[in-house]
């Protein structure tokens, strides 16, 4: 299924009916701030398997990242931060980073790396956010990629919906996405380092 939701002021009937789908374990596409996303409810460990098959991965050896809805949201998942970092996120998110934080307990096993950290995504884009408010979980995330040999991403979500669509229960057409993936951070050590440069400019 491919349903248009429109980023400024998404209507509240179509975010629930995609709440409604994750909430019943379904995966979705959705756009994010960089390029479209994979994703399902963190509390459902047979959509996460479903994900990591379709990516050709085992979920343990995942890195998969979670979209939260604000920072208030950190202490729920990650241990406690220190203040530098706290203002390095919250000065950059909304916004096209992925942070990599120490995980905590409530992590599912399935989500944590050998490392025990998660990536965090607060995508600047209205649509990804006001489900993962509705739905009031954090939803795994993971890049789209394309099928096309030259072209690593695709932002088009109508392409995306004849690659894919089969696969997944909707398909989110949020208008074209980026082909540009966020800049990963890794927060666990003494100072922030870039893993991975990406749409983002960190300025520390």
């Amino acid at each position: 299924m491919l349903r248009k939701i429109y980023p400024v002021n998404p209507n509240p009937k179509e975010i629930r009916m995609v709440v409604d789908i994750l909430r019943e374990g379904g995966v979705i596409i959705y756009p994010t701030d960089t390029i479209y996303g994979l994703g399902c409810d963190i509390t459902h460990p047979k959509a996460i398997d479903r994900i990591a098959h379709l990516k050709g991965i085992k979920a343990e050896k995942a890195q998969f990242s979670f979209i939260v809805y604000d920072l208030s949201h950190l202490s729920d998942y990650t241990k406690p931060i220190n203040n530098t970092v706290y203002k390095l996120m919250k000065r950059h998110l909304p916004g096209p980073f992925t942070f990599i934080l120490e995980a905590n307990n409530n992590v599912p096993k399935i989500l944590k790396t050998k490392k025990k950290t998660v990536g965090i995504r607060i995508p600047d884009n209205p649509i990804i956010r006001e489900i993962v408010r509705e739905l009031g979980n954090p939803i795994l995330n993971t890049s789209v990629h394309s099928g096309d040999v030259i072209l690593e991403y695709n932002t088009d979500p109508e392409l995306i919906h004849e690659e894919m669509g089969h696969l997944v229960d909707i398909v989110i057409d949020g208008g074209f996405g980026n082909n540009i993936a966020s800049t990963v951070v890794d927060c666990t050590g003494p100072e922030p380092m870039v893993l991975r440069e990406g749409l983002g400019v960190l300025e520390i």
